[in-house]
């Protein structure tokens, strides 16, 4: 049994750590603010969750969770296998491409996330986890609608031009906050409320629902209709007394859901609300990871290795919708991403993890009799992340919040059903934490500082790695930025580092410079086509170079008509 030393210490890890991986970015000093910080908070609190966890385990613990384990096992043996199996440079399938930071390490600090959320023994750390994530979303409001009232105070460049928040971009702030909405719909029309929290709620609720408005983004305000829709749904499963009322509703939900789902596809009355190019544009995004797991069946392509084979695997139509030089580093369809990481054998455990978790919820929905605030808000939670997973990029500060609502939910249908008695008031909803054990020399608390040490040097390359490069970028120091292409284990490198540097370099007019290490930036990865590109296009690259570099982006883009007309 846990002890209750080490719930409190995962209770904290979760209500503190888990707001600030959503809440950290770095303006000004990187290159990236976004990614790369939020990959290295979410290795530091996943990594001290990890080993507060491993505190004391016992093995009647691990066999109460013997299925999740064994599944999340088989997802982490496949995954590291497609290291192994990959072509792609070793620090990219690690730390994935710059920008998105989705290699194997998110994806194992995800799983340390499932792990913290699957290990909880208190239903009070259900309920500060749900408030920890409301307090992500409060400040993400706070930010939000500073910046539509007076402008951003940060200096990052803003292409899109609506609110970003602490996501660095309007589809994920505006997916962020329907997640948010809907878990505090389902608390504030919860029977018993505070009077406060439903005062709250009249500034909340509103507010939320413009700045999504305000995002423009179409996933935000799905998620926000199809998450409070569930939320009444439990509210009138466990209240109505007419035994019509409830499938009356769903009925109409499901309508509403069906025209809504016409309209995504240009199809009914609800296109002009609905309908973006942008839908027709992730099908063939979707259609290239599809092809690129197909052709890859057995092991995938490798963790964050879409980029590489997009060209190659973009079905023809992509060459008129997104067009030809329209490319991509993921299928924005996080399941599709899994398949085309590691073929099959992955896509079909990550499905599994997913699998469990939807099993138990509606099991235990059924039973159900009384309408339960945290689970309801846990629930809609995780259902609004995998509708938005389907549609959209698996970025990490939103990311990790399936996989420890997973994990979550599994833990708290095993407390409710297991250690509660029904109609028990939620205030008396808590397992009964077992006696914590005697040591006199090492804590938990002491464990879960060292897990968070480890975590820290395990994710701090690519953050450390973007720090020197702008450090060295802004000495116009030639030599200076020679040593930050200098590959080591804080500085592991990538095609964008290369990329960027070439260009300094050309524009600079230091011409070897930049010939040398576009040479370099291609055996790093000789199948980046933009690495090819930028060799056939440099002042010192001989002809001979010229016709190797097209050689090669033929071979990566074979569909390209403008290749071809120049052989």
């Amino acid at each position: 049994m846990q002890t209750q030393a080490r719930e409190n210490v995962l209770k904290n890890l979760i209500f503190i750590g888990s707001p600030l991986i959503s809440l950290f970015l770095i303006d000004s000093s990187v290159t990236d603010p976004v990614n790369a910080p939020k990959l290295f908070i979410l290795g530091v609190v996943a990594t001290g969750v990890l080993f507060s966890i491993a505190y004391g385990i016992s093995g009647v613990e691990i066999r109460e969770r013997t299925l999740p384990l064994l599944l999340l096992g088989l997802f982490l043996l496949l995954s590291t296998i497609t290291l192994f199996t990959s072509n792609l440079p070793i620090t990219q399938s690690i730390y994935g491409v710059y920008g998105r930071n989705n290699g194997f390490l998110a994806y194992l600090f995800f799983s340390f996330m499932f792990l913290g959320g699957l290990f909880v023994s208190s239903s009070t750390t259900h309920f500060k986890l749900i408030i920890g994530f409301f307090a992500a979303g409060l400040v993400n409001i706070l930010y939000c609608g500073w910046v539509i009232s007076f402008g951003d105070f940060l200096s990052w460049t803003n292409p899109y031009g609506n609110i970003l928040g602490t996501f660095g971009n309007p589809n994920f702030i505006g997916a962020f906050l329907g997640m948010f909405i809907s878990a505090w719909v389902a608390f504030a029309i919860a029977p018993g409320t505070s009077k406060n929290f439903r005062l709250m709620s009249l500034v909340v609720i509103p507010v939320t629902t413009l700045e999504i408005y305000l995002s423009r983004a179409i996933q935000g305000r799905v998620l926000m209709v199809a998450g409070s829709a569930i939320a009444v749904f439990y509210l009138i499963k466990c209240r109505a007394t007419n035994k019509f009322i409830l499938p009356g509703y769903s009925l109409v939900v499901l309508v509403a859901g069906a025209f809504a789902l016409a309209g995504a596809l240009q199809m009914g009355p609800l296109t002009s609300l609905i309908y973006k190019t942008s839908v027709s544009l992730r099908g063939q995004y979707w259609l290239s990871g599809w092809n690129t797991g197909v052709k890859h069946p057995l092991t995938g392509v490798g963790y964050d290795g879409l980029g590489d084979w997009y060209r190659r695997m973009r079905d023809p139509h992509a060459l008129e919708l997104p067009g030809v030089d329209t490319v991509i580093n993921t299928a924005h369809n996080v399941p599709l991403d899994i398949f085309a990481f590691g073929g099959w054998p992955l896509f079909l455990s990550y499905l599994a993890v997913i699998a469990i978790t939807l099993v138990a919820i509606i099991r235990y929905t059924v039973k159900l009799k009384s309408y339960d605030r945290v689970f309801v808000a846990l629930v809609v939670a995780w259902i609004c992340y995998q509708l938005q997973s389907i549609i959209s990029i698996n970025q990490i500060g939103l990311g990790f919040w399936g996989w420890l609502l997973s994990g979550a939910i599994l833990s708290y249908i095993s407390i409710e059903k297991n250690e509660l008695s029904p109609g028990l008031g939620e205030a008396s909803r808590k397992s009964k934490p077992s006696k914590p054990k005697n040591s006199n020399v090492i804590s938990v608390g002491l464990v879960a500082g060292i897990g968070m040490l480890v975590g820290s040097l395990i994710s701090v390359p690519p953050l450390s790695s973007d720090l020197k490069w702008v450090s060295a970028r802004k000495t116009s120091d030639a030599t200076q930025l020679e040593l930050a292409l200098k590959a080591g284990y804080l500085n592991p490198n990538n095609s964008q580092k290369y990329f960027m540097t070439v260009d300094l370099f050309e524009q600079s007019q230091l011409f070897d410079l930049s010939h040398k290490y576009a040479l370099e930036a291609v055996r790093f990865n000789p199948d980046s086509y933009d690495g090819w590109r930028l060799l056939s296009l440099l002042r010192r690259t001989s002809d001979a170079e010229k016709q190797e570099a097209l050689k090669n982006m033929i071979r990566l883009d074979p569909l390209n008509p403008n290749l071809k007309s120049t052989q």
